[in-house]
């Protein structure tokens, strides 16, 4: 097809399908008047979940965070001063034009969940924001002081043991 014809396409808005119809979509101000916004999203909400997580206070709430990020696809943040735990993970049920393929019968959760206050058009940036187990300790280290072992510091006060060195080379 030329480009030409594409051009025609698009500004005449002629091609229905999902793909194109989500292209053009690009905030709720675009939306078509009468149409639902789950025409023009890619499921954002159906790609992860978050959950609280209490607020970590001591080195040893701060190894449990560490062992989430210690998971592959876990990450995280804290939004208005409450901790969550990220697990970027896609529903079983999600279909390849980014429809609910159990709708009917969809827990209670996704019942709740309406387009008002969903994440169609947003980008998250977060000033708390993990991903590895190195920025939690980081992050705790900026709190607490160092965890490993240090001249003057006794043993007992470390959840951990030190880190370890590198291996020779021979």
């Amino acid at each position: 097809m030329s480009k030409t014809k594409t051009k025609k396409k698009l500004k005449r808005n002629s091609d229905p399908t999902p793909a194109t119809t989500r292209s053009r979509v690009r905030s709720r101000a675009d939306l078509p008047k009468g149409e639902s916004l789950c025409d023009h999203c890619t499921a954002k909400c159906c790609h992860y979940f978050a959950l609280p997580i209490d607020e970590p206070v001591s080195r040893k709430d701060f190894d449990f965070i560490r062992w989430y990020l210690l998971h592959d696809r876990a990450t995280v943040f804290v939004d208005e001063e409450t901790w969550y735990l990220l697990v970027h993970t896609t529903c079983k049920h999600l279909q390849d034009d980014y429809r609910c393929g159990i709708y009917e019968t969809r827990p209670e959760i996704c019942r709740e969940y309406t387009t008002d206050n969903c994440e169609f058009e947003d980008d998250w940036c977060y000033e708390r924001y993990f991903e590895t187990p190195e920025q939690i300790d980081e992050y705790a280290d900026a709190l607490f002081g160092p965890q490993f072992e240090q001249a003057g510091r006794r043993k007992q006060d470390a959840i951990r043991s030190r880190r370890p060195t590198g291996l020779p080379v021979v």
